[in-house]
């Protein structure tokens, strides 16, 4: 039986993330779909809450696994038994960075390979990043995520936005 991880962030996850776990799970007998509880990145979402929107996202799909992990992904692959880490690429800068982390993955253990596979076209300009910033600026993101995290999202920008003074208050890079 061949394992695949499919690790990432996800905060939050996105019409793209759904369709590479899903393709991927047709190409492999378990897929694991991870998230990182601890990025170097600022959350808008906790573990708990990514977690659960995976969850929805994976329903309907048998072999689809979603768990939470902290350190290294190759040591997760391994406690599971996985031989592959599945990433998604939708442009070329994705590919420079998915091709490094593979080359060190590779490095920190030999008997894990990465399988990279190309986002479908009508996801290609979806990114987390880019979500949350039309999101913040008052888009509309229905095109990008289900409704479930289309609504979580406003309620949590909502809340961010509260001028309690007791908020961290928004701040843009363009201002």
């Amino acid at each position: 039986m061949t394992i695949a991880i499919y690790p990432g962030s996800f905060d939050p996850i996105h019409y793209g993330h759904i369709d590479i776990a899903r393709r991927a799970a047709q190409l492999f007998d378990k897929l694991i779909w991870a998230v990182y509880d601890r990025p170097l990145k600022n959350l808008l979402f906790n573990a708990e809450e990514r977690i659960a929107f995976m969850r929805e996202g994976a329903k309907g799909v048998p072999n689809l696994e979603v768990v939470t992990y902290s350190g290294l992904t190759v040591e997760l692959a391994r406690r599971l038994g996985a031989k592959v880490i599945v990433r998604g690429i939708r442009v070329t800068y994705d590919f420079e960075v998915e091709y490094q982390t593979a080359l060190t993955n590779r490095q920190l253990d030999p008997e894990i390979d990465t399988v990279c596979l190309m986002t479908s076209l009508k996801y290609a300009f979806v990114s987390s990043s880019i979500l949350k910033e039309v999101a913040f600026a008052g888009g509309r993101v229905s095109e990008m995520v289900p409704p479930y995290v289309e609504g979580a999202l406003k309620n949590r920008l909502a809340l961010l936005n509260d001028d309690r003074g007791d908020k961290v208050k928004l701040i843009s890079l363009q201002e």
